[in-house]
């Protein structure tokens, strides 16, 4: 078990761990302190307008932030959640201690905007204040969010029907009272209760209401909804184009505007959206639903009477959907995702637009290709963070109105679409416990939260050949460290009952699941699966698409990046598209300063008896196991009964086996195996340690170049 405690960066020593951490030497830059222009005061400074206190104003395309030292014009920050390793979201399990540490880092870094997506816990806004107070001239500003917190929509297709229309309502009226500390919410499940005294309207400097409109559900609504009246509110309005969406959408903005009015207060108010649901119509998208809706921001206007305006928000990367790689228009320029940016500039010309997500996640695994190798994963830490600067300051470059980098925090909950098959057989609560390296979804943050080693252990020593097996897991990794005589290597790994593959080469009983090839003189290391095993056989692709095994049965370990389609308009047909997370990288990955992508590594004398040691860090995933926590092990199994008509798909479901462990083989050249069983105690609570990731140095430059 292991033990539910939780090392963090400890504040007394937060200057100390940023360095180490994070930027060398100095993590403020030449000369210490922070590099900004002299006599420079950021803290807030609101126009009164109209009788309304603004503390940041919609000038055009340009959304103004008022302050001491005058307006901020291109905003610049993080998002950040609401969870930590071991909890869901809806378990609100962040202390007021991580606050605290969170909001100092942050400011250490030249963060000026921190968007939340939801109500937090009262001691959120608490902290918040605490540290604007403590930091007068650099405080941080609030981008609130309201998340639509009945999501029934998506199954009955009616986002007029009174469960999510009631609910959003309320939720836009506690969430309103809690910037103002005004707010008393009993205990419900997955939602913040409590009492919020802490005003932080002085520093909430937007709003961003709603979610991630899904096209189908969306589209849904909108035909069942057609003859639903406009809005024509106070503060917002749709036009007399507005869409059934975009009508309900601005009776919410002007619900919001009107209890922030009452408090005489006005900001920038906008709608959550993403290029699936943006205006604009990309005839060359392969995947029919990433057309299907378009909510536009130029159907929700502000009136005159609210003098804060608004703006179109969008979470956009540089990856998804695939238009932006076949799209003409974007993919003939230099960069296609600050030429897709461009495009929605110019259709909302008049209002300012903001990316209030986009980043690259510095995962092992990816989840789809992107433009300029800004890709959904396969990134290093300090690639990552490179990716996001160049971004941010790309953002700055367009005109934009600003850039939220998605996001502080990695978090274990994430889900994404190629590996959520692998893990389809155990209850999703679970995910959380452990930290999927091939989940890119899982290692978007700024900061890492590292799992806790549980401790080495040693279950072979000889005097010869295979002198020690040294083994270590955590909630990412099973690590070996393996003295042998010097020369190819190769690991076996019985890990599903029954069945199984001799090592490749032919060696041994056959029993082996996935298997390690490891060739110092032509260093190469591949991680191979047998092929009744193969995750990939759970994607969905076409039969004829799913790779086939080698002759000796083994097949290299991928994950699917695309499924093979044809390009509208353009009468293209694209193959699917694979990443080989088996052929894995040589190096050194201590936290902090190596390749954190590197799972292997080859002393060839640094062995006991002057052997050779052999380093590795295998994925769970790769093992392959759909929740190490509970030791369960993903089978891919033929789906009962015929195909359905027509169906080109391989067909097959993940089912959860349980084990005991595994069985390792260590069988080197010219020398005899060895093997050894591997077991380990299930978790039900995450164990890990906090740190800056490192190139962070560059984005934290920008961070404060761009917004002074």
């Amino acid at each position: 078990m292991h033990e539910p405690t939780r090392r963090a960066v400890l504040l007394g020593s937060l200057t100390t761990a940023l360095t180490a951490c994070s930027f060398g030497s100095n993590p403020l830059g030449p000369g210490g302190g922070e590099q900004r222009p002299p006599g420079a005061d950021r803290s807030p400074r609101p126009r009164s307008v109209g009788g309304l206190r603004c503390l940041a104003r919609q000038d055009g395309t340009t959304l103004r932030l008022h302050t001491a030292g005058g307006d901020i014009t291109f905003w610049s920050g993080v998002n950040l959640g609401s969870t930590t390793p071991g909890h869901s979201p809806g378990e609100l399990a962040v202390t007021a201690e991580d606050y605290r540490r969170w909001f100092s880092m942050m400011g250490s870094l030249g963060v000026r905007v921190v968007r939340i997506y939801t109500i937090h816990p009262p001691h959120m806004y608490a902290e918040l204040k605490r540290y604007n107070e403590a930091n007068p001239s650099n405080p941080l500003y609030l981008v609130h969010g309201i998340y639509l917190p009945d999501e029934s929509y998506l199954e009955h297709h009616d986002l007029f029907a009174e469960e999510p229309t009631a609910a959003m309502v309320a939720e836009i009226r506690d969430a309103s009272a809690a910037v103002h500390g005004t707010l008393t919410r009993p205990v419900r499940r997955g939602r913040a209760s409590g009492t919020w005294t802490a005003d932080v309207s002085p520093w909430v400097a937007a709003w961003i209401v709603g979610v991630e409109w899904d096209p189908e559900a969306g589209h849904a609504s909108d035909v069942k909804n057609a003859q639903a009246p406009g809005h024509s509110g106070r503060y917002f309005s749709s036009t007399k184009d507005a869409s059934p969406t975009e009508r309900w959408i601005a009776a919410r903005l002007d619900e919001l505007a009107t209890h922030e009015a009452s408090a005489g207060v006005s900001v920038p108010i906008a709608h959550a959206n993403w290029p699936t649901a943006d205006p604009l119509r990309h005839p060359n998208e392969p995947l029919a639903t990433e057309d299907l809706l378009g909510v536009d921001a130029n159907h929700v206007v502000a009136s005159p009477q609210w003098p804060g305006g608004t703006f179109a928000s969008y979470h956009a990367y540089p990856y998804y959907p695939d238009f932006q790689l076949l799209q003409p228009s974007y993919a003939g320029t230099d960069d296609p995702y600050r030429a897709y940016l461009l495009d929605l500039a110019r259709h909302h010309a008049g209002l300012p637009v903001m990316v209030s997500e986009f980043g690259v996640p510095s995962a092992l695994g990816a989840a789809h290709r992107g433009s300029l190798r800004r890709d959904q994963g396969r990134h290093t830490e300090q690639e990552a963070m490179r990716m996001n600067a160049e971004m941010l300051r790309m953002l700055a470059g367009a005109h934009l109105a600003g850039g939220l980098v998605f996001e502080w925090l990695d978090e274990w909950f994430k889900f994404t679409w190629n590996t959520a098959p692998r893990q389809a057989p155990v209850d999703g609560e679970r995910r959380a416990l452990w930290h999927d390296v091939l989940t890119n979804e899982q290692f978007f943050g700024l900061v890492a939260h590292d799992p806790t080693p549980v401790g080495r252990r040693t279950p072979h020593e000889s005097q010869s050949g295979v002198r020690r097996i040294e083994v270590d897991h955590d909630a990412s990794w099973l690590h070996l460290r393996l003295d042998l005589d010097p020369g190819r290597v190769v690991l076996g790994f019985d890990v599903v009952p029954g069945g199984g593959l001799p090592l490749p080469g032919g060696g041994g009983a056959p029993v082996q699941d996935v298997a390690v090839v490891v060739d110092p003189q032509a260093r190469t290391a591949v991680c191979l699966v047998r092929g009744e095993l193969d995750p990939v056989r759970l994607d969905g692709l076409p039969a004829s698409a799913v790779p086939r095994a080698d002759a000796d049965g083994w097949s290299m370990q991928r994950l699917t990046l695309n499924r093979p389609y044809v390009v509208p308009g353009l009468g293209r047909s694209l193959a699917a598209d694979f990443l080989e997370v088996g052929r894995l990288v040589e190096g050194d990955w201590d936290a902090g300063r190596g390749n954190t992508l590197a799972t292997w590594r080859y002393d060839p004398g640094g062995g006991a008896g002057g052997g050779a040691t052999l380093r590795l860090r295998l994925p769970w995933g790769l093992l392959p196991f759909a929740d190490p926590s509970s030791r369960t092990v993903v089978v891919p199994t033929p789906a009962k009964g015929p195909a359905p008509t027509g169906s080109a798909k391989l067909e097959e479901t993940p089912t959860g086996v349980r084990v005991d462990g595994l069985r390792l083989t260590v069988s080197p050249s010219g020398g005899d195996p060895v093997t050894v069983p591997i077991t380990w105690e299930t978790w039900n609570t995450a164990s890990y340690t906090e740190r800056l990731k490192p190139g962070l140095d560059g984005l934290s430059r920008a961070f404060r170049e761009l917004t002074g």
